[in-house]
């Protein structure tokens, strides 16, 4: 920096010449950092005592509708076919506001209101953190996609999962401490689990459930001609010649990543071979869970959880669609199917983690990147959909230090926008990891001369809603 009384003495092309330098810095600050040449700052891990050890997501993708869900808004059938307000209204080519067709309750001794195609999570409500004020950035499914996973809006920043992994590392060392398990590839794809700049052994490990049998769940788990002894016997070769490359090229980023991935590979054929295998569960989980792919999907998530694995991303995504909840038409039928399966699924899940003794230190997530509109999106065949709604949706939470039986925050009363106790995705970001003991504004990393965090200047933890 100069001094401020210096700049008066300083010729334009002095300036110039001086700025220059300091803008060629930064970026060989950067190549450097990409290089491993410059290390990055040692973060602390657990900055506060955690609530939670894991998380698991289960996301739906596409956006489940809030009004059909958790969030009833009676208002909407005084209004029906009245359009919004304001621009909105002006730009809506349907038919104007569309009361929900589903019956809404009070549940459990605390009465956290849901629908009835819940029936399932329903004898779950006084576990379930419902925050009904979320609201975010954008309505669009991709850059909405990267926004709830990174926190940016552009594919070149860390996922949640991946900074919950260089936080807190793996408890299991024979398995990632990042699992996303997916049928297929998402809209947006694998930036959604992305390291980015973060070290590349943080990236999520996909893992596509499609299939879930083990030899195609995980492929190439087991070498289709050498003995374990015979792999030893190489690994400890290569070993020395790593250690000898590495003395020659001290502090290399790209080869640590590659010798730890490789490491990891090797670990795992015993390990993964066991915590991906459903035909270990006996068959009464089976039935509790269900035969559909994201029912399987969450069965996998808890073998993993209760095994080590820090972060397991769950996505609801069907052979046919990558978006499955974007119910531009026909939503009330579609919602009465998809929430069905999720319902038992998700039910399963916490029942069984409940069991376990697990609940009370994983934390699990259900929800999508937005919401849907409270109005009709019309269509050709005579049964309206919702469009996109970022600015007013639902989030549930349950277990690793979240208040059970608590409904947090509103929407307006129709639904149109967050208006008491308005969570942003920066707060629940921030509140995940405050759960996991990660202070969101000092857990931060080093690249191309600043500081980056996953809430970048933003996010505040939502205390209202710990236990």
């Amino acid at each position: 920096m100069f001094p401020t009384d210096s700049f008066a003495s300083l010729s334009r092309r002095q300036l110039l010449q001086s700025a220059g330098a300091g803008f060629g810095m930064l970026g060989l600050a950067g190549t450097l950092q990409d290089a491993g040449l410059l290390a990055a700052e040692a973060t602390p891990r657990q900055h506060i005592a955690p609530r939670a050890k894991r998380v698991i997501s289960l996301f739906m993708n596409g956006a489940p509708s809030h009004v059909d869900t958790f969030d009833p808004k009676p208002a909407l059938e005084k209004h029906a076919g009245e359009q919004p307000a304001g621009e909105l209204g002006r730009k809506n080519k349907g038919s104007g506001f569309m009361p929900s067709p589903f019956a809404f309750a009070p549940r459990g001794e605390s009465g956290v209101v849901m629908s009835e195609l819940f029936p399932n999570l329903a004898q779950l409500a006084d576990d379930l953190c419902v925050i009904r004020s979320m609201h975010t950035d954008t309505p669009n499914h991709e850059p909405g996609l990267l926004l709830m996973h990174s926190g940016h809006q552009q594919p070149t920043r860390p996922s949640l999962g991946s900074w919950c992994s260089y936080g807190l590392g793996s408890e299991n060392r024979n398995l990632p401490a990042f699992v996303v398990l997916c049928p297929g590839l998402p809209v947006v794809g694998p930036q959604l689990w992305s390291s980015a700049f973060l070290p590349g052994e943080h990236q999520g490990m996909s893992v596509n459930t499609n299939d879930t049998q083990i030899d195609k769940l995980v492929a190439n788990l087991n070498h289709p001609q050498w003995t374990r002894a015979e792999q030893q016997r190489q690994r400890e070769l290569i070993e020395r010649l790593n250690a000898i490359h590495k003395r020659e090229h001290p502090q290399d980023a790209a080869l640590d990543a590659q010798i730890n991935a490789l490491e990891l590979a090797y670990r795992m054929q015993v390990e993964a071979s066991d915590a991906f295998d459903l035909r270990h569960e006996p068959q009464a989980m089976h039935d509790l869970y269900g035969d559909t792919t994201f029912s399987k999907s969450c069965l996998l998530a808890r073998r993993l959880v209760e095994r080590g694995v820090r972060f397991v991303q769950v996505y609801y995504i069907t052979k046919s669609e990558k978006q499955p909840w974007d119910t531009h038409a026909d939503n009330d039928n579609k919602h009465r199917k998809l929430c069905a399966d999720s319902d038992r699924a998700t039910a399963a899940l916490l029942a069984d983690l409940k069991a376990r003794g697990l609940l009370d230190d994983t934390l699990v997530l259900w929800g999508g990147e937005f919401g849907r509109t409270p109005y009709a999106q019309d269509d050709k065949k005579g049964k309206p959909g919702r469009d996109h709604h970022a600015t007013g949706f639902t989030t549930v939470l349950a277990g690793g230090g979240v208040k059970g039986g608590l409904m947090y925050g509103n929407t307006d009363e129709l639904g149109m926008h967050a208006v008491e106790n308005r969570v942003h995705v920066h707060d629940l970001h921030a509140t995940v990891l405050h759960l996991l003991g990660l202070d969101h504004e000092r857990l931060t990393y080093r690249y191309s001369g600043r500081d980056y965090r996953l809430t970048d200047v933003h996010g505040r933890v939502v205390r209202d809603i710990l236990a």
